[in-house]
């Protein structure tokens, strides 16, 4: 037998003249048998089953039978429906179930109402019932005196006619008239008769098929793939008692069950709200709220929805959940820009006004009043906290009244456009940082004391103390020369009491302490502290334990739940429970997607913000032990202002360097100023200093200076 050996390796060294032998055990060849027979033909019946399965199971068949599936049961189940309708308008059934619903949810008042309902109705069938022994001789008297008098009033309007036109024959033209017109009315009706006989079925059934296509009265398997997915399917009452009833509470589930199809007289109307829709449920007896409220996730899935498009909360009626069913990917869309950003003209109001903060759930302005209110905002890291406490600050700085004192324990810019409007900013993560920025605050409460101790009903300028990142502060290991720490929580802890001193006393004289912290725990975020603050929100956390650290225990029993936040995909949402915004009765909190304003925006604000003022000489850093000028500081105080108060020169002074500054009176302000030409003047009853005056001594005085070196 022949045989062709074809090496499978391709040789690289040159053949020698006298190859040796080779073992054929230790080469591969792939041998190919020139008279080997042809491989068999695929069988014609497999090829056609194959075929077949290719044809049956392509996306355009199934697509295909899908349709056509769809479309008929819509027309059977249409008809089904209509039938079931046409039954309970003719019959007690409609009384029945929602009577037989309202036992099973234990609500045997509403009970008693239909069963009365129902009597009513069998009372009045029977009524009809027997006036149908009646009708017909009732009908057949009426048509003939109907008749009878139809003919009169032709006869005696032809004769009318017959007196005026003098004919005797138009005696009868009324009545002919009216015989000629029913036969036209005979002739129409059996024109149209037969096609009306062949079209009638198909509107019939093209009736039957909106009915059922409305109601999607079809199998699941059947209808289009958007659907199927849950894509824009729309919210019905079906839709949520079938969520309710595979929630996995036994009790619901039976009570839905014995209700039959009146299910749906749990809820309440639904109610459009922003882009999702909202409504009340109240549910059986012995399911409780809390029964609901822990299968969040599994409802949302119920509905077609993904976990955070589902939020449950707990109105005011007994035995009720209110939920709030976001469209389909509705929250992923961006809200609008800050009212900051598009309107110039805009201006804020510290005592009457609302900060423009962002938008509620239903699609509504989320606004916060910020008056005599100390704030915590806290949430995981790079989920817009700085961003959105930034956001109030910045709309409160258009109020040229309030006095910001800011220390960013972060240092990483965030608040750099405060340099002009803040007359103390700190920025840094170091714990020389921490010390400036608990003095900052300790500050805050002498300015506190100072006014406690001022005459009754005086006005108070709003100082608002701002501290980001305050969790470096409790977290801080230093302690001063007498050995107090400055982080911790204990009774020693120079920047915990300074900010329980603020909570305590702070509001009544408008000294208020802001602060933004991340992950809350009871070391980096004390129990009084955060219980101190009157607004409360929290962007996205890790577990229910921080959620009630952030917000409070009646929040999160209320509903409030930032630990079900998506990290990363919902920066800047905040859940927030105070009474400064406005939340739907019965409810401890509110669920807020806030403006962004990023920084380059936020920068152009803040150069808004100091268009408004006179001018503010910002502290940057507190440096101890440097020997100070105090002519040169008094010149810088002035900002942009010709002339200052006394009174503001010395203000100014104490936050530009509280341990230089901090105890000077009229008497050591004047001492500096004697002789220089810049001394105190009297202006409409008032002491002030002029900024030329000290500007044109300062120059004078190293002008001397340079003289006397050379």
């Amino acid at each position: 037998m022949a045989e062709n050996v074809v090496p499978l390796h391709k040789t690289t060294n040159p053949p020698a003249t006298n190859p040796p032998a080779t073992d054929t055990a230790a080469v591969t060849r792939l041998t190919v048998v020139a008279d080997a027979p042809p491989a068999r033909p695929v069988p014609l019946w497999v090829r056609s089953g194959r075929a077949v399965r290719t044809a049956v199971t392509h996306e355009r068949t199934t697509t295909a039978v899908r349709a056509v599936a769809r479309h008929g049961l819509y027309t059977f189940n249409g008809g089904r429906i209509v039938a079931r309708r046409a039954w309970d308008g003719r019959t007690g059934a409609r009384y029945e179930r929602m009577l037989r619903a309202a036992e099973a949810a234990g609500n045997y008042e509403v009970a008693q109402e239909w069963e009365e309902r129902l009597q009513r109705f069998r009372d009045a069938r029977h009524r009809r019932r027997m006036d149908l022994l009646h009708s017909p001789v009732d009908a057949a008297k009426g048509i003939a005196v109907g008749t009878g008098m139809s003919i009169g009033v032709l006869v005696a309007l032809g004769i009318v006619m017959a007196i005026n036109t003098g004919h005797a024959g138009d005696v009868i033209t009324p009545l002919s008239a009216t015989i000629d017109f029913i036969a036209l009315l005979i002739r129409i009706v059996q024109v149209v008769w037969g096609p009306a006989v062949t079209i009638g079925p198909f509107l019939a059934l093209l009736a039957l098929w909106a009915v059922g296509r409305q109601q999607q009265a079809t199998p699941n398997w059947a209808l289009p793939a958007n659907v199927r997915n849950g894509e824009g399917e729309p919210i019905t009452p079906s839709i949520v008692v079938k969520a309710l009833r595979d929630l996995g509470v036994p009790a619901l589930a039976r009570a839905i069950k014995e209700m039959g199809d009146a299910g749906a007289s749990m809820l309440g109307p639904i109610r459009i709200a922003g882009c999702g829709v909202e409504v009340d449920v109240t549910l059986p007896s012995g399911v409780s709220t809390i029964e609901v409220q822990n299968r969040r996730r599994k409802l949302a899935e119920n509905l077609t929805r993904h976990e955070h498009e589902v939020f449950i909360t707990l109105p005011t009626a007994a035995r009720t959940v209110r939920l709030w069913i976001a469209d389909s990917g509705a929250l992923d869309e961006p809200i609008g820009p800050s009212p900051l950003v598009t309107d110039e003209t805009l201006t804020a109001d510290y005592a009457k006004g609302r900060a423009p903060w962002g938008q509620d759930l239903r699609g509504d302005a989320a606004a916060l009043s910020l008056y005599q209110r100390h704030l915590l905002i806290t949430g995981l890291s790079n989920q817009g906290k700085t961003a959105a406490l930034r956001a109030l600050a910045l709309w409160l700085a258009l109020d040229r009244t309030v006095e910001f004192r800011v220390a960013d324990l972060k240092g990483a810019g965030d608040w750099a456009m405060f340099d002009g409007l803040a007359t103390v900013l700190i920025q840094g993560p170091t714990d020389e940082h921490v010390v400036q920025a608990t003095e900052m605050v300790e500050g805050g409460v002498a300015e506190m004391e100072r006014r406690l101790q001022a005459p009754p009903g005086t006005a108070f300028p709003p100082l608002i103390v701002l501290v980001d990142e305050a969790q470096v502060a409790f977290m801080c290991p230093l302690a001063d020369e007498d050995k107090r720490p400055y982080g911790g929580s204990k009774a020693t802890s120079r920047y915990f009491m300074a900010a329980r001193k603020i909570h305590n006393q702070g509001r009544a004289v408008n000294v208020l302490l802001w602060q933004g912290t991340q992950d809350p725990t009871d070391q980096n975020l004390p129990k009084l502290v955060r219980e101190g603050a009157h607004t409360r929100a929290s962007l996205a956390l890790g577990t229910e334990s921080q959620a009630r650290m952030a917000l409070g225990d009646k929040a999160v029993d209320g509903g409030a739940a930032p630990n079900l936040l998506r990290p990363g995909l919902d920066k800047g949402t905040v859940v927030v429970a105070s009474d400064g915004i406005e939340i739907p009765a019965g409810q401890s909190s509110i669920t807020v997607r806030t403006h962004y304003i990023d920084t380059e925006t936020a920068t152009e604000v803040a150069e808004r913000a100091k268009r408004l003022r006179d001018g503010v000489t910002t502290l940057r850093v507190i440096e101890h032990g440097e020997e100070r000028d105090p002519l040169a500081d008094i010149a810088a105080v002035f900002g942009d202002a010709p002339r200052l108060v006394t009174q503001d020169v010395l203000k100014r002074l104490t936050a530009l360097n509280e341990d230089a500054y901090g105890r000077w009176t009229f008497t050591d302000l004047r001492r500096v100023l004697d002789g220089t030409g810049a001394e105190p003047y009297k202006s409409d009853g008032r002491m002030v200093v002029a900024h030329d005056r000290v500007t044109r001594a300062l120059t004078n005085r190293d002008a001397d200076g340079s003289a006397s070196a050379d």
